[in-house]
């Protein structure tokens, strides 16, 4: 089994990534078990593939997928709507629950950071926000060891001249530099500082965290 399959590929059900997932999702599930039903679900950055794949199935959640452009779904628990999550076009406390996965770290600055969280715990009573540690020595995006503690120059090199994980190589310097410019990972204090009043749920993986989840729900029930 190549690398990529074994730690990020999410189609397969063998890889870090997807039991990763799995587990986090069974951890939502349990948080949600006892909210009262109907809910709205408004997941940034996500697909209806994903929620097929964690087996979801229940016909008093309703889920709203947002992403730049709109995204194909079915069934009648699913609608999809282009947005942008600096500026989200919903008024507060709009949804019960405010859904995201390694999205926030792709926002090129601190500042979009800033202005994601703010908006997510605006229109979301709950928030649950998945994001990969800064500190974990292999890079999620790249699958590079310690690739983002590299001289920025050398990872624009990197990007130009070689395909690395989920990230294609780019033709141009430029391009290559605006693709290590969006990834800004998240160390735990940025996080924590990013949702104060959260709880944050970590994913042990050998001697690290692999990820954390910033929630709300055991502060709100």
């Amino acid at each position: 089994m190549s690398l990529i399959k074994k730690v990020a590929d999410n189609a397969n059900q063998q890889s870090w990534s997807h039991q990763f997932r799995s587990k986090r999702f069974q951890f939502f599930l349990s948080l949600i078990a006892d909210l009262p039903r109907p809910l709205r679900v408004l997941d940034i950055g996500g697909t209806h593939a994903f929620w097929k794949a964690m087996g979801f199935n229940e016909d008093q959640v309703f889920i709203t997928i947002l992403n730049l452009t709109e995204q194909p779904v079915s069934g009648n628990n699913f609608s999809s709507v282009a947005g942008n999550a600096l500026q989200l076009d919903f008024p507060d406390q709009s949804f019960d629950i405010v859904f995201s996965n390694s999205v926030i770290e792709h926002l090129f600055t601190r500042e979009n950071q800033i202005k994601m969280a703010a908006e997510v715990q605006r229109v979301g009573k709950y928030y649950f926000i998945q994001t990969p540690n800064y500190w974990f020595p292999l890079e999620p995006h790249w699958l590079f060891p310690f690739f983002q503690f590299l001289p920025i120059s050398f990872r624009v090199w990197l990007t130009q001249h070689f395909n690395l994980g989920h990230i294609a190589k780019r033709s141009t310097k430029e391009a290559a530099q605006q693709q290590v410019q969006e990834i800004q990972l998240l160390t735990k204090a940025e996080l924590q500082s990013l949702f104060p009043q959260a709880q944050l749920y970590a994913e042990p993986l050998l001697f690290w965290n692999k990820s954390f989840v910033a929630h709300n729900f055991l502060l709100q029930q």
